[in-house]
């Protein structure tokens, strides 16, 4: 008898809601970065044991938007909980729960899904601040379980899985027993090279950049990539490529190794630099990006 769910993992940006993902996966589908915001779009993730497969959702950082693109980003997370069987809220250990936690409770009610509720970076907090936590949120709504984890190392991942576990009901699945994400290879690329922008770059000079897979030629031993980082300002263009391209080359070299192990094949990745000036304000260029409702 086979059986399925779908879960959304939701909460605001920076709590480790992929990090926790790949964490239940083994394998590594959404970047990560200790920067908020890095998550833009909805990432599937595919867990299939036995007859089970269950079918995660890792979407944006709820935030107070700024742009159009972080309107995209919110409406995408939000929008999220009207097409599954259950919500994972991950939070921080906080002694009150947060205005933007507060919002998505009451989102959680409207749809009248199941929840789950995940303290994340325990390792992080003292004990006392873990209960002061559980017992804010257990005044704002009733939870199927509450799990400390740190997604991080790795801990209560499990148990995760075993209350998720719960959500499941008999259905034919909707993936292959063989896949962890629905993510075509293009995107897989071009967010593992954003990420290493996000993780070389300081402050806001990542969250203006969006990376296009421009060609993709397979050979038989090799991938050849060539991939075009968009940033909206010339002094940024100036700070990605570096002194003498040095930052530019480090982030091509982090992208090839992580792509390298992803794909399974030799990787010849070239990268070059474009500005256009307030992309993320621009519905046309948002579209062109993949940043739609449609993805």
């Amino acid at each position: 008898m086979k059986r399925t769910a779908f879960i959304a993992f939701i909460g605001r940006p920076n709590v480790g809601k992929s990090t926790l993902l790949n964490a239940i996966l083994g394998e590594k589908v959404a970047i990560v970065s200790k920067k908020p915001q890095t998550t833009r779009n909805r990432i599937t993730g595919i867990h299939t044991v036995g007859e089970d497969q269950m079918v995660f959702l890792d979407t944006p950082g709820v935030h107070k938007p700024r742009t159009k693109l972080g309107d995209f980003m919110v409406k995408t997370a939000t929008d999220t909980l009207s097409g599954v069987d259950a919500a994972v809220l991950v939070v921080e250990a906080r002694e009150a729960v947060g205005d933007i936690e507060a919002s998505l409770i009451e989102k959680i009610k409207a749809s009248g899904i199941p929840a789950i509720l995940v303290i994340n970076k325990i390792d992080a907090v003292r004990p006392a601040n873990i209960a002061k936590t559980i017992e804010a949120y257990a005044a704002a709504h009733t939870f199927e379980a509450v799990i400390p984890i740190s997604a991080k190392h790795g801990k209560g991942v499990d148990t995760v899985l075993e209350e998720c576990g719960k959500f499941l009901y008999e259905s034919e699945w909707f993936f292959p027993d063989d896949i962890l994400t629905d993510q075509p290879e293009r995107q897989l690329a071009a967010e593992v090279i954003r990420e290493k922008l996000l993780r070389l770059l300081e402050e806001e000079i990542p969250h203006g950049t969006a990376v296009a897979i421009e060609e993709w030629k397979e050979k038989r031993d090799v991938i050849s990539i060539r991939a075009e980082i968009y940033c909206e300002k010339a002094s940024h263009k100036g700070m990605i490529i570096g002194k003498n391209g040095a930052t530019i080359k480090t982030v091509g070299t982090y992208a090839r190794e992580d792509l390298e192990k992803m794909l399974g094949t030799r990787i010849f990745l070239d990268l070059y630099v474009r500005v256009k000036e307030n992309w993320r304000d621009s519905d046309f260029t948002l579209r062109n990006f993949g940043y739609n409702e449609e993805n």
